[in-house]
């Protein structure tokens, strides 16, 4: 039954019963299934989670008594969103609300059987982090199942529609919103990052003195619209500076590569596929034949970590003494920032765990309170906290939050 008409039920009957409406909350109840998926980059939930005080002063006198949240994540080894999920977790917890996480273990068919199960067990309200990255047709299953036990759905961080085809499910159910970030937006900050870093340190970085940065580009995962953009802007607009700047566009270190990128083929963004890469680029690539990648570009900072392993592996980016290739992720992880700080890596782009605590909790005291899912994403949106949240041009159902750029300055 949807929140709405539940609470609807629950007012009635109290007037019938002329009974005040009690305000008690259940304690949380957690799955917390152990990650199966390898990775060399172990999840850290060490960031910020003050996010749990900040949603709190959102909850005044909510009931949560007959709410339970399902919670279901494309990957729980996933290192940024282990700690979105750490941060939410003891965001609910303090507030007392009934939730369960489901592990989907990078497996669309196993998040679908997890959703099916907490539905006939009584869940009542779905937050999905989905696991076919901007697949339709995956998450309007969801969305029309949810349909059917009259539960709203939350999708959040992973496009559920095509590129291109915004819209296409958000304007077209009344029991779905989104929440997440504008994909191109980290792109071109990425692009902007890089070309200035570029343009200031030129000569150090054109290892080989030719008058052109040859780069190596490590993407996520194909299809994914976060990745298509990353990829796509993060060369685009740094070519944009260095051509006003006099300079050559960059060159992919690989002629040979018609794509000019190499992707994680099991479509985990993983650490160790861009090792993999990077130590058979630098055994063919290296200052000794003229030919050194001279800047390294990633989708996250999960391949950044893994592209300076390799790197430091070969006897660069170890700090002084030792020549640095400039590499740049996105998501501003602990391991990213402790790499900045060191001198190893350069920069990447922040998006926020506790902020998307914060906005998941304020949808949920929505949905509790009655509002339909537009009506919870306008007021997120034009909610007064530290986290910036805009609604998208055109869908209702749609807000975004903001990114930032992160250096360690």
């Amino acid at each position: 039954m949807k929140l709405k008409k539940l609470l609807a039920l629950i007012l009635a009957l109290a007037m019938v019963l002329s009974l005040a409406a009690c305000g008690s909350s259940s304690s949380s109840d957690t799955t917390t299934t152990d990650d199966t998926e390898d990775t060399s980059v172990a999840a850290d939930t060490t960031e910020d989670t003050s996010a749990a005080a900040d949603a709190d002063a959102t909850s005044g006198d909510v009931d949560y008594s007959d709410l339970n949240v399902g919670i279901f994540w494309y990957a729980f080894s996933d290192t940024f969103l282990s700690t979105v999920r750490s941060s939410l977790d003891e965001t609910l917890d303090a507030a007392g609300i009934t939730y369960t996480d489901y592990d989907g273990n990078s497996n669309q068919t196993t998040q679908n059987e997890s959703i099916t199960t907490a539905l006939t067990n009584g869940c009542n309200l779905l937050l999905v982090n989905l696991v076919e990255s901007g697949s339709e047709d995956a998450a309007q299953k969801i969305i029309e199942e949810a349909a059917g036990y009259d539960v709203d759905v939350y999708f959040f961080n992973r496009t559920i529609e095509a590129d291109g085809n915004e819209g296409a499910l958000l304007n077209a159910y009344d029991n779905v919103a989104f929440l997440g970030t504008d994909a191109p937006e980290a792109g071109h900050m990425q692009g902007e990052m890089i070309g200035n870093y570029l343009v200031e340190n030129y000569d150090s970085i054109d290892l080989n003195g030719d008058g052109v940065i040859s780069y190596a580009m490590f993407k996520g995962q194909e299809g994914n619209a976060e990745a298509i953009y990353r990829t796509q802007y993060a060369v685009e607009d740094a070519n944009a500076i260095l051509t006003e700047a006099g300079y050559a566009e960059l060159e992919y270190f690989d002629a040979n590569n018609s794509d000019k990128y190499q992707v994680d083929t099991n479509g985990a963004w993983s650490a160790s596929a861009a090792t993999e890469y990077m130590q058979t680029n630098l055994s063919q690539y290296s200052e000794a034949n003229g030919n050194m990648i001279e800047l390294v570009i990633c989708n996250n900072d999960d391949m950044a970590a893994g592209a300076v392993q390799a790197l430091q592996a070969a006897g660069y980016n170890n700090g002084e003494g030792t020549t640095t290739i400039p590499v740049f992720g996105v998501d501003a992880t602990d391991t990213a920032k402790e790499l900045i700080a060191n001198g190893y890596m350069v920069g990447t782009v922040a998006q926020s765990n506790t902020g998307y605590a914060y906005g998941l909790k304020f949808l949920i005291d929505q949905a509790v309170s009655g509002a339909v899912p537009t009506e919870a994403t306008a007021a997120l949106a034009a909610d007064a906290s530290e986290y910036t949240f805009t609604l998208a041009d055109g869908i209702d159902s749609k807000v975004y939050m903001a990114y930032s750029a992160y250096t360690g300055e």
